[in-house]
């Protein structure tokens, strides 16, 4: 028993020593990432929105390359994942409403 507290101790230290540099690379993007929007965020949102509806009117989707086009379904794909499985954790069950 005496020999499994030093032991312990040792496996803490090398954990915080190899966690240190991770968490707070998380810390630095989480600071980024996790910021509610600004004012310029929502222009540059409203300028983005406008090029899309542009771009849907003129047809200019068409001209997007195989790459791109399944870049944009993969990420429609995974918004509407989401959606599901944030309807799936307000209902709190998978098929409907518990009444």
């Amino acid at each position: 028993m005496s020999k499994l507290v030093p032991k312990m101790m040792g496996l803490a230290k090398g954990f915080v020593v190899y966690s240190k540099p991770h968490v707070t690379t998380a810390l630095r993007y989480a600071k980024v990432e996790l910021t509610p929007p600004t004012l310029g965020d929502i222009g540059a949102a409203r300028h983005g929105l406008g090029k899309l509806i542009h771009s849907a009117k003129s047809g200019a989707y068409k001209q997007l390359t195989v790459r791109e086009a399944w870049i944009n379904t993969l990420v429609g794909i995974e918004i509407w994942c989401w959606f599901f499985i944030g309807e799936c954790i307000g209902k709190r069950h998978l098929v409907g409403y518990k009444v």
